[in-house]
């Protein structure tokens, strides 16, 4: 007797692309380096050239006046990130903390976008030859690499 051809859907609907524990741990670890690497180079380069950010800051409607204390607090707060970052043991701590301040830095930039006329340009880097347009896109995508690393982080010991 010929049985009939069936196929088994429920074993095709669970095909997924599988990543080994070291490939998500080493994913993680290259993802921490970018971000490691981004808050640095923004940090030294606020710091380096702190008049001109503190001018950028000063002529920002809603934090003009608080701009020499948020001068100081973005690159010490980035720079505290990035030592959790470089510590294996705080790398999920470095993380929330990125993601965190990186959300507060897109809720700024959707806020000058907003509400501002007139937008000043205080960036460093890349960032700097970016639209504030662009720079949200920028923005949201390292977030998206942060939570991608802690996901693969959670991943690994689950």
């Amino acid at each position: 007797m010929i049985k009939p051809i069936t196929m088994d859907i429920t074993t095709a609907s669970k095909c997924s692309f599988w990543l080994t524990a070291r490939s998500k741990e080493r994913i993680a670890f290259l993802i921490i380096l970018v971000c490691l690497f981004l808050f640095l180079i923004s940090a030294f380069s606020k710091i380096e050239d702190h008049e001109s950010f503190k001018s950028g800051l000063a002529k920002v409607k809603l934090i003009g006046t608080y701009a020499t204390l948020i001068s100081w607090m973005v690159p010490i707060s980035e720079i505290v990130v990035s030592l959790l970052l470089i510590i294996p043991k705080t790398y999920k701590w470095g993380l929330y903390g990125f993601v965190s301040l990186m959300v507060v830095f897109t809720a700024y930039i959707l806020s000058m976008l907003l509400w501002e006329e007139k937008l000043p340009c205080h960036c460093n880097l890349i960032i700097q030859n970016l639209s504030w347009t662009a720079h949200l896109w920028f923005n949201m995508g390292f977030i998206a690499l942060a939570l991608c690393a802690l996901w693969l982080m959670k991943k690994q010991h689950s």
